[in-house]
Parts: structure tokens; sequence; C-alpha cells
């Protein structure tokens, strides 16, 4: 979808009272109801913002506690999501009615107001409240590059609920420049490796672990073999129980992990996310046909929610992406002694094996797209320090970067340098 304007996000920790914390957690419970009210009345039938909107909102406002302008939103939110299962669709993908379960609400600038105190002003069901931002203390945390300047205008935000605390990720546009028109397919990619161990692992050093998902699908595998070799009608009624609890698990799960890449991408302000090919990954990674569909389905996830926020999915040749390091380009099976461990037999760098994984995924597409005559030859890899080219250029992130890395926003970050 062809774009006027280049998108960043800009994610803060919110300052809430216990009454605030109500009042929010109230507006994030009706939103997803209003949400789910539109769905239900536009699904099968329509998915055009301007069709979605008159036909649901009537029964969003008389059905939830949602103003007006909310209640026009959930009907937009639920509009986006059909249309997103129509293209799935068309691309013989199966789908169902969506739901909403993600304790998030949109914003924007009819229900949002940034103020120059750095404080926000935020509609709920009763009334506005006004928090403060947890920003960095440091003058040039990187949300000041949008906060503080004339260039960047606020546009459709969300606020998540994560862990006790709320964050806020604050949209802002520009318009593109002449030369930014004629190199979208430049930008900052980054890679994500998909596993047994670790679920997802990004090249920010973003871990999502896959220990509970893998003990839990064997949980549910021991189950579902007893009840099948009952094989009473009694014994069938249960499996069928299990199943539906098995599916709903994983989903829940995927939803999870999807959303913590595309926030990784947001945050990071990558143009793309970049998988390894799927087609062979059960036999690379040893994988049951559980994990296999899980990973089509955290893909096929990531892509939809990615494409919202205005950011491609793309894959790459998976060869040899587990024993190539990512720091010297030495490839050997060797470098691999262990599911989880990366040493390099040349330049003696050490990895997790994932972590190495996920940069070489990133770092494919990058060079792929420099080779692309459509391009100028100017991505470069998303790390959690900074970004980097093929050619070994560095940019570091801004001082006061990390300072918001350290809040809970993120707590599967690795440790480790890149």
């Amino acid at each position: 979808m062809v774009d006027d304007f280049v998108r960043r996000t800009a994610i803060t920790r919110l300052e809430v009272t216990d009454e605030q914390r109500d009042l929010l957690e109230d507006t994030i419970s009706e939103w997803k109801r209003g949400c789910q009210l539109a769905t239900d009345m536009a699904w099968g039938k329509c998915n055009a913002k301007s069709d979605v909107q008159p036909l649901a909102y009537d029964n969003v406002r008389e059905h939830t506690d949602l103003g007006s302008q909310h209640a026009i939103l959930a009907t937009h939110q639920a509009a986006q999501a059909i249309t997103g299962c129509i293209e799935r669709k068309a691309k013989g993908k199966k789908v169902s009615k969506p739901t909403f379960t993600a304790p998030t609400v949109k914003y924007d600038t009819r229900t949002m107001t940034l103020f120059d105190d750095d404080t926000v002003s935020l509609s709920t069901t009763e009334s506005r409240v006004r928090c403060d931002l947890a920003l960095p203390h440091a003058d040039n945390g990187y949300q000041r590059q949008y906060l503080d300047s004339d260039e960047w205008s606020v546009t459709e935000s969300t606020l998540t609920a994560r862990d006790g605390d709320y964050f806020l990720h604050i949209g802002f546009r520009r318009p593109k420049t002449d030369t930014e028109w004629n190199t979208a397919e430049d930008g900052t990619v980054l890679g994500v490796d998909l596993g047994i161990e670790n679920l997802a692992v990004t090249s920010t050093a973003y871990f999502f672990s896959g220990r509970e998902l893998t003990h839990n699908l064997r949980e549910f595998e021991k189950v579902r073999a007893g009840l099948q070799q009952t094989g009473t009608r009694s014994a069938h009624r249960t499996l069928e129980q299990s199943s539906g609890r098995e599916l709903r698990y994983v989903r829940d799960v995927l939803h999870r992990a999807s959303n913590a890449i595309v926030d990784e991408a947001l945050r990071y302000e990558c143009d793309v996310i970049a998988f390894e090919d799927l087609t062979h990954i059960r036999d690379r990674t040893g994988a049951s046909w559980g994990h296999k569909w899980a990973f089509r389905t955290l893909s096929e996830q990531v892509e939809y929610k990615a494409e919202a926020e205005g950011i491609s999915v793309k894959q790459v040749g998976s060869a040899y992406t587990s024993k190539r390091c990512a720091e010297c380009g030495f490839t050997a099976d060797e470098n691999r002694p262990t599911r989880t461990d990366f040493r390099c037999v040349k330049c003696e760098s050490e990895a997790n094996a994932d972590y190495n994984a996920a940069k070489n995924i990133g770092m494919r597409y990058v060079r792929r797209g420099q080779q692309s005559s459509r391009r100028t030859g100017n991505s470069q890899l998303a790390l959690k320090s900074g970004t980097v080219t093929p050619s070994g250029g560095f940019t570091a992130h801004p001082d006061g970067f990390e300072v918001e890395d350290m809040d809970k926003s993120h707590p599967q970050r690795a440790k480790s340098s890149d």
C-alpha cells in the first residue's frame, strides 16, 4: 500500500494514579467489546470503513460506554480486521471472524492530546485523564526527536496494558521527501528466527521463550493419545474440549509473540520484518506438526499486524542461517556445537545460536535488497545497539534510547551486547 508519509512510533510508559488506572481499564474493556460488536455486524457484509461505520456505529454507542469518537474508531478497527481476513483468504489462507482480546485501545488527535509539559490527555469512558509521560531523563532520548520536532505530527496511537503498566505507542508521521519516494524499498530490517527453545528471537536481541509452549504441546499430546485410546463417547467429548483448550492456548501464545515482534519492529523503526523461508522448517528444527503449524500461524499474524503499521513482512532463503557466523561470515557445521550455542571456529565469536541466526536472516534480506535494481542499497539491519550495513557501517542509537529499554515493556530482552 502506497503511503504519502514516513511513519514512526515512540513508545513511553505512563504514570497513572489508581483512579486513572480504573478508567483506562474500563476503556480498554469497552473498546474490545465495541470492536467485536462492529465486527459481528459487518462480518460477511462489508469491510470498508465508510460502510462499517454507518452500519455499526449506533449499535456500538448503544451497547458500550465508548464516547462518539472512540465508537467511530472501533468501527474502523473492525473494518481493518475484516479487510485483513479478506486479503489473507485471497491468498488461499484459512480465516475466521476476528476476535478482540488484546488489552489495547486506539487513540487519534480527537481522543488524545500531547502537551509541552510531557503530559498526555486521554479520553476514557467517563472523562479525560491527564497522565505524565515516563520519558528518559536525558534530553536527547529517542522520543525527543519526534516530540520536540515541528517536522513530525501526531497521528493515530495505541495504548497498551502490560504487566500492570500502561504504554502509549505514540504515532508520528511526516511527508515523504522526493528521495524517499524513489527509495521506498530501502529501510531498516528486523531479522527474526523461529525455533523450539525460543519461539522467536529478533536481531535486536528480543527473546520470546518457547519452553512453555513446547511443554504444553507435549502435555496436550499425551492427553489426546490417552483419550483416543479409550475410544468411548465420553472420551470423545472430552477430546473435543481438550482440543479446543489447546487451540485457544496456542493462539494466545502466538498473539502475544506476534504483538511482541511487531512492537519490536516499531520500537526500532523498522520498515521490514524478515523471516526465513518456512517450507522446510520442520526438517531443520525437528519440530512437531504442532510447532510447524504454530510457526506458520505466527508469521501470518505478524504479517497482518505489521501491514496495519505500514511494515512489510518478507521471507529469505534458510540455507546455512544457523551455521553462518553473523560476525565474519564463516560457515561450518562445527560453528554450532549445540542447539543453543554458536561458536565460530574461525573468529571465535560466541552468541546464542538463535540470535546469531536472526541476524543472518535480517542481513540476508538487506543484501538481497542491495542487489535489486529497484533499490539504492541503503538498507540496514536493526541491532540492539544500532544499525549495521553489509559493509560494516555502524550507526549507534541516540543516547538515551536504552534508558527506555529498561522499563517493563521488554522483559525478555537479552542482556548481552550485539
